[in-house]
């Protein structure tokens, strides 16, 4: 007999995940956008604590977690925003944090996770090597994983993110969020369909790692065998197994956008809107820019992160 799946969280559940997080979050202001000409709202969690959305999940799971089983010590597998998160997460709680991260990780992230004092480790491979690694250690060592998307914990810390574009600006007819393993737009999608049940719920992913957008059309979860693109925090090859479940149901659209289009989005982000944003972040602004999804609808933008390389900013600033 198939086991049932578990239940997911009601609207009830995701505003007490948001309470429990709310006094450590940072407070990231719907702002007008100054670039378009069409009613946009951008959901600047670039200037969240450590630097993107990550945190409020990864803050929500330790939370969670027994005392006992917290102090133990935990560690998490990310490109970087997550472990980030998680390792600023430890640090409030006072328990160690070990981070498994890919070896050519963007080294502002790296160095991110290590000023928050947590332990790093790279190795090669894609995700499912992290993941792999992480888990050996867990197993080894008793300590707790902290998985970067799929879990429920994470989806309910994320859904704050939807909570509070509700709660500010009740008029949103159309909200865009970035998808790399789906445990923002779950937890999202989650918020804004019971809150703003008129508003379009729109994923947003790179063209070299469009796995929800194929798994969508198809009607079934696929895994790309490779990604490629200059989003490093989208480059998942599958979104979660909770998340999929999530976002079969809850979401209206998944869009594609170029590289090009997220480097001209980051451009428009920095020069115009004042906002430094890395390239994951920026695909929702790439999308609205591009009219791939409707310009006439009152829209909410989210900006997932702002940990960008120096390389890249180089590159935006024409150097």
């Amino acid at each position: 007999m198939p086991t049932p799946e578990p239940r997911l969280p009601s609207i009830e559940d995701l505003k007490a995940a948001h309470e429990r997080i709310r006094a450590r979050l940072l407070p990231t202001p719907l702002l007008a956008a100054r670039s378009e000409d069409a009613p946009l709202w951008l959901k600047p969690e670039n200037l969240q604590r450590t630097g993107s959305f990550k945190f409020r999940g990864a803050y929500h799971k330790l939370a969670r977690l027994d005392p006992d089983v917290r102090a133990r010590g935990v560690i998490a597998y990310s490109s970087g925003n997550h472990g980030q998160g998680v390792a600023c997460a430890a640090q409030i709680f006072g328990c160690p944090a070990t981070i498994v991260m890919p070896q050519g990780a963007v080294q502002e992230k790296v160095d991110g996770i290590l000023r928050y004092g947590a332990r790093v480790i790279q190795c090669e491979g894609g995700s499912d090597e992290r993941r792999r690694i992480a888990e050996e250690l867990s197993a080894q060592d008793g300590i707790a994983i902290v998985p970067p998307y799929d879990d429920i914990e994470i989806v309910m810390g994320q859904a704050s993110v939807g909570i509070e574009i509700a709660q500010e600006r009740p008029t949103i007819r159309q909200v865009l969020v970035p998808v790399g393993g789906g445990g923002l737009l779950s937890g999202v999608a989650l918020a804004v369909r019971t809150l703003l049940p008129d508003a379009r719920i729109v994923g947003v992913e790179p063209a070299g790692a469009d796995d929800l957008y194929r798994s969508l059309r198809a009607g079934e979860h696929v895994r790309l065998p490779s990604v490629d693109t200059i989003a490093d925090g989208l480059r998942t090859q599958s979104v979660g197994e909770v998340n999929y479940r999530i976002l079969r149901e809850a979401v209206d659209e998944v869009v594609t956008v170029t590289d090009a289009e997220i480097l001209e989005a980051c451009r428009a982000l920095l020069l115009t809107e004042k906002l430094v944003v890395e390239p994951s972040g920026a695909v929702t602004l790439a999308a609205f820019r591009s009219g791939r999804v409707p310009r006439g609808l009152e829209t909410a933008a989210v900006l997932s992160g702002g940990n960008i390389s120096r390389d890249v900013l180089r590159s935006l600033l024409g150097h």
